[in-house]
C-alpha cells in the first residue's frame, strides 16, 4: 500500500525569505492558545499562532505579531469586536479561524455560520494581505463530537468555497491526520495541548509554504484501563468540564466573558525559550542527522 504522503502534492520548499511583516491572529480559544500554557508565564497560552509567529519573526527583519483571539467567542462577536481592530493593525498575512463555537451548538445552522464567516473574508481579503483560513477537525474519532461530523464537513465544504471565492489559504485541519488521536488534546478533551498546537503550526507553515525547524513530536503511549478504570476517568471529565461547560450554555456566559487579548497590538515576537519537547524534538533531529552521516562515511 502507498504511503500517505504519496498521494499529498508534493512540497516544493521555498527558498526565498517570507513577504510577511505583520501578523495578526483573530479567532477563539484555538487561535488563543487554550491547552499549551506557556511555561514562561503562568496564566498565558502559547498555541500554534505564537509558535508560527515565532517561526516567521525569526527569519525577517522587523516582524511585528498581535493576537487578538478570545476563548468561547461565537463568530458574530469575533466579527464585530476583532476584524475592525485587526484590519487598524495593518496587516499583511491573518489567520481567521471561527465558527466552531458555533457549529458544535444544537441547533445551529453550519450554512448561516458560514455566511458570517465569508463577511469578514470579504472585508479582511480587501486590504490586500494574504488571509490563511481553516476547516474544522474531522471529529469522527472522538466519540464526544462524533456525531457533529457531518455538520463539521458541511461548514468546511463552505470554508473552501469561501476561500476559492477569496483567494484564501486553506489550512486544513479536516485533512491533519496527526491530531484525530486524542493524545493531542488536554484533559476537557476539546482543546488540542502542546502536542496538537504544534502539529497545527508545522500544518500553518506548510500552508504559507514557510521552511522551518520544527520537528513532528510522539506522543506517549496511553495507559491501559479497564472499564471501570476508563468510566472513572470519564466521570472525572464530565464533573470537571462538561457540566461548567453546559452550565456557562444555561446561563449565557462564555469562558472569556473577563478575557481580553493577550496581544492586542503588533509587537516583537521573541523565539521561544527552550522546552522539554523542543529539546527532545532537537535532540531526535540531531539524531537522525548524525545516524544518516554515519551512513554516508
Amino acid at each position: 500500500m502507498p504511503a500517505y504522503d504519496d498521494h499529498r502534492t508534493p512540497y516544493v520548499p521555498n527558498t526565498e525569505p517570507h513577504p510577511w511583516r505583520r501578523y495578526v491572529a483573530i479567532g477563539d480559544s484555538f487561535t488563543e492558545g487554550i491547552g499549551d500554557p506557556d511555561p514562561d508565564a503562568p496564566g498565558r497560552h502559547r498555541g500554534w499562532a505564537d509558535r508560527v509567529a515565532a517561526v516567521l519573526a525569526a527569519q525577517v527583519d522587523d516582524f511585528a505579531y498581535a493576537n487578538l483571539a478570545i476563548r468561547g467567542r461565537l463568530i458574530g462577536r469575533i466579527v464585530d469586536e476583532q476584524v475592525e481592530p485587526a484590519i487598524a493593525l495593518r496587516p499583511d498575512l491573518v489567520t481567521f479561524s471561527a465558527g466552531g463555537n458555533d457549529v458544535i451548538r444544537p441547533g445551529s445552522d453550519p450554512d448561516a455560520v458560514a455566511q458570517l464567516f465569508e463577511d469578514a473574508v470579504v472585508r479582511l481579503s480587501s486590504t490586500g494581505a494574504t488571509v490563511v483560513v481553516f476547516t474544522g477537525i474531522d471529529t469522527n474519532f472522538t466519540p464526544v463530537f462524533r456525531g457533529l461530523r457531518g455538520k463539521v464537513a458541511i461548514y468546511n465544504e463552505n470554508i473552501r468555497a469561501i476561500a476559492d471565492a477569496n483567494d484564501c489559504i486553506v489550512a486544513d485541519q479536516w485533512a491533519l491526520k496527526e491530531v484525530q488521536d486524542m493524545r493531542f488534546f488536554d484533559d476537557d478533551r476539546l482543546h488540542m495541548n502542546r502536542l496538537g498546537h504544534h502539529e497545527v503550526a508545522r500544518m500553518v507553515l506548510r500552508a504559507l509554504n514557510v521552511p522551518n525547524d520544527l520537528q513532528p513530536m510522539q506522543p506517549e503511549t496511553l495507559p491501559s484501563r479497564t472499564w471501570r478504570e476508563a468510566r472513572a476517568v470519564d466521570f472525572v471529565w464530565a464533573r470537571e468540564h462538561l457540566v461548567p461547560w453546559v452550565l456557562r450554555r444555561l446561563r449565557h456566559q462564555s469562558s472569556g466573558d473577563l478575557v481580553t487579548a493577550k496581544r492586542p497590538d503588533a509587537m516583537p515576537m521573541t523565539p521561544f525559550a527552550a522546552t522539554p519537547e523542543g529539546a527532545a524534538a532537537a535532540a531526535a533531529a540531531s539524531d537522525s542527522d548524525e545516524a544518516g552521516d554515519d551512513e554516508k562515511s
